[in-house]
């Protein structure tokens, strides 16, 4: 008979006792595992499917060395996130009692002491996770925590943290308080490089967020009574912005079904409103990014109509989605009825999110799934659902796209009709520069190239000029307005804008000075060639007026100043970040100062709109998120790194009195931008930030005009900023809030503990965040 070692029997021990006490934690914790140290050694713990028994002793530690070893149970203790009792080991959710881990024989003495140890250490555990920045972060309350834990008796000290964080944060249920930690891309910051210029400003940032401040200590009593006020400000605007997040649908939404009652709920509130806000679509954004074929959306709208309970989920996504991004554009009359829009919308994007996700059945993998996984694409960045992360749902647009064969052009595809050929060639040209737009906002590789694929662009024609029936046509020349000429003026600049991005996020690309200019020449012959579409405008007006779009018929369309605003922006915005490199440089390098100039001229023509009677793209840049709040983004950065350093370079040389023109006119565009925050802020916008940011550039700049330090300024700015953006805020959450709840963001901005630095601001969301674009303001 073989024998069996101590270890060996210690396993099949603990295992058996396993099976008999913690049964009703296993179907928990299957999939469990923590690492404990002891001695340097590393103690792999799975649960009872994990595969193998827990084997402590195969690192050489004997059982007792492991229950009575300090370091060993503070290690576990400060490793841990779940609540534990002194009567079991907790490891990730998966209990152990003490009486089921191999042991040899304690004496009663040496027992009691290391209880007493334990329960000295669980009570550091417990004053740590009432003070941890991830609660605060999260909201998370830990008696949801403990839920997901087996059910035993809870000690006392548990019910009493349950109840604290119940007071504290339980106002929804516990799946309704997840809100998303995105992690910050480290990567943008290599390409950015230092601005000096922005030094003061992160220095008093850093002091407000309760970093230590090297550059100016808060030694003045009046400055550091700033700084500390400022934190508190912050900190109530980020509880306050949280809890409106938590407002927002998730994944707690119904599963898309053919239930009835599912069915009505995605419904829009009135056709008459439902029909303006379709046309507003059509009339806007399906110029640029041609997804559809109008008259073919027509007909099924009115479809829709005739018998909302009986179509198809393809179809009601496709209805809602197009309803939802021509909402953005509508004159609602005042913010709060924007704000109400904006939450009547959001469930229909996650409705079909859901759908896209299930699996794919030939609804879902045909043209017109993919026509919903644009449109939902769109409305994610422009009411701001995860618009920061659709690169990543572009790696499955793409893949999806090349599976049913849209990377290859028509003519190689057998037996395709005219009407068909052209949505594909459309539609294709539409996914690409989705996945361009992306790839610059997120800092991330394109993920196409040209090499793969040989999909020709589409005609210039009309939607009306093809159907079903039709076999064949003659393309307009391109000199001639359509609805398709848009989209073909941003696709021939589709090649200079993948190179940039392919430079900017490659891994191994390391663009030269003479490259980034060469680059730069080819995106300003781009935009010229952008700007013939006014010439489109005049000449056809001069043949005859033009036509509105009904629900029969598309008429012969006239470019707006929408569309060219619009498509300049889409092209434009490459330009900032192409130089943020050099540009960043150019105070101590005056070889890069044309980049500096570039990136001004681009951040002027951004924020400054072709004027539009009917203040649609204004509206558009008020409320859009993702690659629109993108942009302002940049545009703050180039135009705020412009004015710190032209009012620097003046001080130097003594010039600060004598020609103030220039200086001028950039502190009116920061007012500008400082009044669109301000607007923004008002129609949905949780991120104060930029207000903030831009409150403390001017502050600068007139100290240094009035002679005077810089430091009390900058700080007083920044807390007239946050108080003026938390009474926006406040307001928009009481007006929110149901009656039960109106104490909410009292309670949250009461918690005990709390305090700027704990909360994890940094570290709280990719929306607008200042390390973004100040480099290294965050890491060092």
């Amino acid at each position: 008979m073989p024998v069996r070692s101590a270890g060996m029997i210690s396993a099949q021990t603990r295992t058996q006792s396993d099976e008999q006490l913690e049964q009703p934690a296993q179907s928990a914790a299957s999939t469990t595992h923590t690492t404990i140290r002891s001695k340097g050694s590393i103690l792999d713990h799975q649960g009872p499917r994990g595969g193998h028994p827990p084997r402590p002793w195969a690192t050489g530690a004997t059982a007792t060395e492991i229950a009575e070893t300090p370091t060993a149970t503070a290690t576990t203790a400060q490793s841990s996130t779940s609540v534990m009792n002194p009567d079991s080991l907790t490891c990730s959710g998966m209990r152990y009692p003490s009486s089921s881990l191999p042991h040899r024989s304690i004496d009663p003495d040496s027992l009691a002491a290391s209880d007493s140890r334990l329960s000295d250490l669980l009570q550091r555990v417990q004053r740590l996770e009432n003070s941890s920045s991830t609660m605060g972060r999260t909201g998370d309350s830990v008696d949801s925590l403990a839920s997901s834990l087996p059910t035993r008796s809870q000690t006392s000290w548990e019910d009493s943290l349950a109840r604290n964080a119940h007071s504290r944060f339980q106002v929804r249920p516990p799946e309704w308080q997840v809100v998303l930690n995105k992690p910050r891309d480290l990567g943008r910051n290599g390409r950015m490089g230092e601005a000096p210029d922005f030094a003061a400003i992160i220095s008093c940032y850093s002091a407000i967020v309760g970093k230590e401040s090297q550059k100016f200590p808060a030694h003045e009593p009046e400055i550091a009574a700033q700084y500390a006020e400022a934190g508190e400000l912050m900190l109530k605007c980020k509880n306050i912005a949280r809890r409106l997040k938590m407002d927002r649908p998730s994944r707690d939404l119904p599963p898309v079904s053919p239930d009835p009652g599912f069915r009505l709920h995605l419904v829009p509130s009135s056709r008459a409103v439902a029909d303006a806000m379709a046309k507003l679509y059509f009339q806007c954004f399906e110029s640029t990014h041609r997804i559809l074929h109008v008259p073919t959306f027509w007909a099924d709208y009115q479809r829709y109509w005739d018998h909302p309970e009986a179509v198809t989920n393809q179809l009601r996504f496709k209805v809602l989605l197009v309803i939802a991004i021509g909402s953005s554009l509508y004159d609602h009359g005042d913010s709060n009825t924007a704000l109400r829009n904006m939450e009547m919308v959001r469930p229909w994007i996650y409705a079909a999110e859901a759908w896209l996700a299930g699996p794919l059945e030939k609804d879902r993998l045909d043209i017109g799934g993919l026509q919903i996984y644009c449109l939902s694409i769109i409305a994610r960045q422009i009411f701001s659902v995860g618009g920061d992360l659709v690169w990543i749902s572009m790696g499955s647009l793409i893949h999806r796209a090349m599976q049913i064969g849209l990377h290859r052009d028509p003519k190689h595809l057998p037996s395709v009709p005219l009407l068909q050929s052209e949505l594909r060639r459309r539609l294709w040209a539409t996914i690409l520069d989705l996945v361009v737009q992306a790839s610059l906002d997120a800092w991330m590789p394109p993920r196409i190239s040209f090499d793969e694929f040989d999909t020709e662009p589409p005609s210039n024609v009309n939607d009306d000029e093809m159907d079903e029936s039709t076999l064949e046509i003659m393309p307009h020349p391109r000199t001639t307005f359509t609805t398709t000429s848009t989209q073909l003026a941003l696709l021939d600049s589709l090649p200079v804008r993948l190179r940039i991005v392919q430079l900017l996020n490659g891994p191994h690309s390391e663009p030269s000075y003479s490259g980034v200019l060469a680059i730069s020449s080819e995106l300003t012959e781009a935009l010229q060639k952008c700007s013939s579409l006014g010439m489109m405008k005049a000449k056809d007006q001069d043949q005859g007026p033009s036509h509105t779009m009904n629900h029969d018929q598309e008429a012969m369309p006239c470019p707006t100043p929408f569309h060219r605003s619009l498509l300049d922006y889409l092209v434009r915005r490459f330009m900032i970040p192409l130089h943020y490199f050099f540009s960043n440089q150019a105070r101590s390098n005056p070889l890069f100062h044309y980049s500096l100039k570039l990136s001004l001229d681009a951040a002027l023509a951004l924020i400054s709109p072709e004027p539009d009677p009917d203040g649609t793209f204004s509206r558009l840049m008020a409320t859009g998120g993702g690659l629109f709040r993108e942009g302002l983004r940049c545009a703050i950065t180039a135009i705020s790194l412009e004015l710190l350093a032209h009012v620097g370079a003046q001080q130097q040389n003594g010039t600060l009195h004598r020609a103030p023109q220039h200086r001028e006119l950039i502190k009116g565009a920061v007012r500008d931008l400082i009044a669109l925050s301000e607007e923004r802020i008002r129609h949905g916008e949780t991120n104060v930030k930029s207000h903030m940011f831009l409150s403390m550039s001017l502050a600068q700049v007139e100290a240094v005009e009035a002679g005077v330090d810089i430091k009390l300024p900058i700080a007083r700015s920044a807390t007239e900023s946050l108080r003026f953006c938390h009474e926006i805020l406040s307001a928009r959450a009481e007006a929110s809030l149901p009656v039960e709840e109106s104490e909410f963001v009292g309670a949250v901005e009461g918690m005990d503990g709390a305090t700027p630095g704990s909360m994890g601001f940094e570290d709280y969301g990719m929306d607008w965040d200042w390390e973004s674009f100040l480099p290294n303001a965050g890491f060092s």
